[in-house]
């Protein structure tokens, strides 16, 4: 049975330690169940939301993604190879733990074995990896992509805090110039409840 853990840093986080089945084939691991998310997702689970989509990120080591936040969708993260140092920063207004940062280790963190964490990331949430290895990370959303909702963070910014565990990373374009937090739009920010 997976450990399912909410975080005690980040309201709405959940951190997901699924089974490892190993036998002289190989290793099996369920990586994803919707009844997992149902306690951190009571009101979304009532609208029925569903996970809609699921991409593949692929990584070498030394990149950052991120920060990046939704307003209206949520996301289900699990590194398939390689070493991610995860960081999430809480952006919604009101909320619990606004302001709050959580950094996450996930994947062959420990002798090269895999720990296939997982990490649900809801709406508001801003998140990001640093590829401390060559790396692949799958994630699955709760809407269709959409450009108007693809918003960002600067990722060294000193509110956020968080130690990427690299030096000079190598950034795309976008996240070179996302702003601040203090330099969000107040009609881009999150607040808690809304989405």
């Amino acid at each position: 049975m997976a450990e399912i853990t909410p975080s005690h840093r980040i309201d709405g986080v959940i951190l997901v330690r699924p089974d490892v089945h190993h036998d002289e084939r190989g290793r099996f691991v369920e990586t994803y169940r919707r009844e997992w998310l149902a306690p951190g997702r009571e009101e979304e689970m009532e609208k029925e939301k569903e996970m809609v989509q699921a991409n593949l990120a692929e990584r070498s080591a030394g990149a950052i993604v991120g920060l990046h936040y939704h307003l209206r969708q949520a996301d289900y993260w699990h590194v398939v190879r390689g070493h991610a140092r995860v960081v999430l920063h809480d952006l919604r207004c009101g909320g619990p733990t606004d302001g709050a940062t959580l950094v996450l280790d996930m994947g062959e963190v420990e002798g090269g074995a895999n720990d296939h964490l997982g990490v649900y990331i809801p709406p508001g949430v801003a998140h990001g990896f640093a590829s401390l290895t060559d790396l692949t990370l799958t994630y699955l959303v709760d809407a269709y992509y959409d450009p108007g909702d693809e918003l960002g963070v600067a990722w060294d910014d000193p509110a956020v805090s968080a130690d990427w565990g690299l030096i000079d990373p190598v950034l795309s374009a976008r996240d070179r110039t996302n702003p601040g937090r203090d330099a969000i739009d107040p009609r881009w920010r999150p607040r808690a409840g809304r989405g």
